[in-house]
C-alpha cells in the first residue's frame, strides 16, 4: 500500500531536498528549489510512483504536500 513515505520520496527527488525539508506545510515556491521546472518535475514523478495522471488543473492547484495528498486520495490513492 502507497505510504506518505512513498509521496516523501517523490517530492525528495524531484526537489533534491534531503528528508527533513518535506514536511506537510511544504508549499510551492516556499523554498528555493520548488520552481516552475520542479514542479513539472514532481508532478511526472508523482504521477509515475503513484500510477495516476494528473489533469492540467489538479497540475495548477498542486500547491502544497498536502493538495498532492488529497490529489492522490481523489484519484483512488490512499496513503497511510
Amino acid at each position: 500500500m502507497p505510504s506518505t513515505d512513498d509521496l516523501r520520496k517523490a517530492f525528495r527527488s524531484a526537489l533534491e531536498l534531503p528528508d527533513g525539508e518535506i514536511v506537510d506545510s511544504l508549499t510551492y515556491r516556499s523554498i528555493e528549489a520548488w520552481d516552475s521546472v520542479a514542479h513539472m518535475v514532481l508532478v511526472s514523478e508523482i504521477e509515475d510512483v503513484f500510477d495516476v495522471m494528473l489533469e492540467t488543473q489538479e497540475v495548477i492547484d498542486m500547491s502544497s504536500f498536502a493538495k498532492a495528498v488529497d490529489l492522490l486520495d481523489k484519484h483512488g490513492v490512499s496513503l497511510d
